[in-house]
Order: structure tokens, then sequence, then C-alpha cells
């Protein structure tokens, strides 16, 4: 089993979005930029290489996170009317992936640090350098959970660790639009209620199929850690195609990937 340990450091002061379907902010109006959500549509004019997903959310407490396509970044910003400084260079993860995915990263981030002004119009952002050129230019993110389907990555095994998905097994979540979780966690299908107020959440009572799996090894525990990971989940994020649930302590419970 692959364990992959938290980086307390990236992540510590990681905001949770203060409602589940940002709003569309009027035009160059600095309070109105905090928690809203985004999904980059073209980086200094052009659009993203296919497949890859971009996105930026902004705190209400002057802080920036998302994915740069290929890692997770977070840092700082403020705002003064339509003037905007974003902290440079910000914190990321150190995955690797193909090299245009890379390139295009390293230009994002840079693009972060060279903006200078925003506006927001009609659910778009664009975020300009010193003479007003577009360098980003993004489309508000829906935050919302119901009528979606997705594929575990990770589950917090109870032991401050997030533990990869055993190989040759999958897990499952679907969000139906009637308040109804279900999938499968493993071995069992599993189903329950789940409510969702602003980016608050939460799962359960959930109930399983009672079938006994012994390949591979390990996997019942899986099922057991993930299950009781998800019901004490208390917020939620989208972020592109990555969902996170965490608990209230700030500890990422799951994290998905969109089917």
């Amino acid at each position: 089993m692959k364990t992959i340990m938290l980086t307390l450091t990236l992540w510590t002061g990681l905001f949770i979005l203060a409602a589940c379907a940002p709003s569309v902010p009027a035009q160059g109006d600095p309070a109105k930029l905090p928690g809203t959500a985004w999904n980059l549509s073209t980086l200094s004019g052009k659009n993203l290489v296919t497949g890859s997903s971009i996105t930026a959310l902004f705190t209400s407490d002057g802080k920036l996170a998302g994915s740069s396509g290929c890692n997770e970044y977070s840092g700082t910003y403020t705002t003064s009317g339509s003037n905007i400084q974003i902290s440079s260079p910000l914190a990321s993860t150190m995955k690797a992936c193909p090299q245009e995915i890379m390139d295009q990263e390293t230009a994002y981030l840079k693009a972060l640090g060279d903006a200078k002004t925003f506006a927001i119009s009609g659910g778009q952002l664009t975020l300009n350098d010193a003479n007003k050129n577009p360098l980003l230019v993004y489309k508000v993110q829906s935050q919302d959970l119901a009528d979606t389907s997705w594929e575990v990555v990770g589950y917090n095994n109870g032991n401050q660790a997030v533990t990869s998905v055993l190989a040759g097994t999958t897990i499952t979540a679907n969000f139906g639009k009637d308040g109804t979780m279900e999938g499968n966690s493993g071995c069992n299908d599993y189903n329950g209620p789940y409510k969702v107020t602003g980016s608050q959440i939460g799962i359960g009572p959930i109930s399983t199929t009672r079938k006994a799996c012994s390949d591979p090894a390990g996997v019942m525990e899986q099922e057991t850690q993930y299950l009781a990971a998800i019901q004490n989940a208390t917020t939620y994020t989208i972020k592109g195609n990555v969902l996170e649930l965490r608990w209230a302590d700030g500890a990422l419970a799951a994290d998905f990937n969109r089917k």
C-alpha cells in the first residue's frame, strides 16, 4: 500500500470557500473577489493544453490556491480598487507531469506574479499585466455537488496519513440530486444521505452490502477507513476536476477525480 504523508507546510491555513456556488461579482469590485472560484480559459491568449485544468480560488482572508495543471499551489493576494498583487514565488507541490504540462504550469505561475490589475464581468475574471494586457482569463467555477460522479484518489486512514487507493481496486462516489450519495467502496456498494449548506457537508449514516473480499490484501480495511473518513467530513471544495472532502480540523478526508 502506498502512503502519502500530507505536506503540512503547503496546506496550513488553506481555505474553505464561503459559498457553495460562487457569486458573479461586479466588475473590478475588490469586495466581491474573495470567496470565488475560477477555471482558467486562456493563458496569454492561448488555450490550455488539451485535457489539462487550471484553477484559482480566492479566500475571504487573502489566500489564493488551486491547481496549476500538475501541482497544487498556494499563496496570498491583496487588492486595492482594481489593482491586485499576488505573492511570488507561490508555494507548490513537487509532482512531475509531461513536459508540455510543466511548461504551461511554469508560465501560469509566472503570470500570476506579473498580474497588476483585475476585472470581473459576466462570470469572467481577467488578470492583466502592468500595461493592462490580459494575462489570464478565467470562467467562474461551479461548486455544485449534486448530479456529479467521482473516483477516489486517496483517503485518510485515520492515522494522520492520506493513503492511495489499493492497486486493482476502485472506489467511487456519486452525488444525486435527491440528496443521496452512493458508490462502491472497493468491495461493497454503499449509499446514504448527504446534505450541503454552503461549503459545509454532512454525509451518512452509510449503509453497505455484505460481501467479504480478500483480494487484494487489505481491501476490507481500506473500505472501513474510507467510509469512516467521508462520514466525518464537514467541508468540501471542487477545484476543476478535483473534489476534496475535509474534516473539521482541515485535514483531508478524501480526494476524488471527476469521472
